[in-house]
C-alpha cells in the first residue's frame, strides 16, 4: 500500500532534511561527531507522528484506537524534547557560532512542529466522539503529561523504552513526585511552565488567521 503524505508531512520531512544536512556539513567541515545524537532524537520524535496519523484515520473507538493512543502518548514527549537539546549549544571552533545556533534551533523547530501536528491529529480523533468543548482540556492534559515526560527524560534520564524495561522504577519515582509535591517543587515548576508554553503555542496556531 502506497503511503501518501500530506502537504504538512512533506514540509516536516523537508525541515528534518534541512537539519540533517546542516549536521552533515558540520561533520565534514569539522571532522567531529558533535551533535550526532540528532538523527536518533529526530527519529524518536517522528514516532508519535506516525501513531497520531494512524489514530486520525480511525473511524471508531475500539482496542486498536486505544493502543494507538497509548503508543502515541508514550513517545509524544520525544518531539518537544528536541527543544531541550538547545542546552548543548555553545561556541565550538572551528565551526562558526551562528552555524551551530542554526543547527540546534532548526532541530528544536522540528520538534515543536511535530509536537503540534501530532497533538492536533489526536484532538481531531477525539473530537469525533466527544463534545467540542472537551478538545482544549484534552490537549492541555496531554501537554502536562508530555512536559512531565520531558523532565523525566532530560533530568532523570529515563526514555520511552524504560516504561517496558523499568516500569516499577518509573512508577515509584512518579508516585513520590505526586505524593510529595512540595519536596519536588522544581519538577512541577518545570512541568507546568513547559506545559503552559506548549499550550500557548498550540492554541495560537489553532487560531492563527492571515488578514488579506
Amino acid at each position: 500500500m502506497k503511503l501518501r503524505l500530506t502537504d504538512t508531512e512533506k514540509m516536516i520531512l523537508i525541515s528534518v532534511g534541512f537539519t540533517l544536512l546542516l549536521l552533515l556539513i558540520r561533520i565534514i567541515y569539522s571532522g567531529e561527531l558533535l551533535y550526532i545524537f540528532y538523527p536518533w532524537n529526530i527519529l524518536l520524535a517522528l514516532i508519535p507522528l506516525y501513531f497520531s496519523r494512524q489514530l486520525r484515520n480511525q473511524k471508531s473507538s475500539h482496542i486498536k484506537a486505544f493502543i494507538l493512543t497509548a503508543g502515541w502518548l508514550l513517545f509524544f514527549p520525544n518531539a518537544p524534547y528536541l527543544i531541550t537539546d538547545i542546552f548543548h549549544f555553545e561556541e565550538r571552533t572551528p565551526v562558526p557560532k551562528w552555524f551551530d545556533l542554526l543547527l540546534v534551533v532548526s532541530a528544536a523547530w522540528n520538534g515543536m512542529v511535530i509536537c503540534m501536528v501530532s497533538l492536533r491529529q489526536v484532538e481531531v480523533y477525539f473530537a469525533r466522539f466527544l463534545d467540542k468543548r472537551w478538545g482544549g482540556l484534552i490537549a492541555v492534559s496531554f501537554l502536562i503529561l508530555c512536559s512531565y515526560g520531558i523532565f523525566l527524560g532530560r533530568y532523570l534520564r529515563y526514555n520511552s523504552w524504560d516504561v517496558f524495561t523499568k516500569p516499577l522504577v518509573i512508577i515509584k519515582s512518579s508516585l513520590h513526585h505526586i505524593w510529595q509535591p512540595l519536596e519536588y517543587h522544581s519538577i512541577w515548576a518545570f512541568t507546568f511552565s513547559f506545559a503552559a508554553f506548549l499550550s500557548l503555542i498550540y492554541f495560537t496556531i489553532k487560531r492563527m488567521q492571515v488578514s488579506e
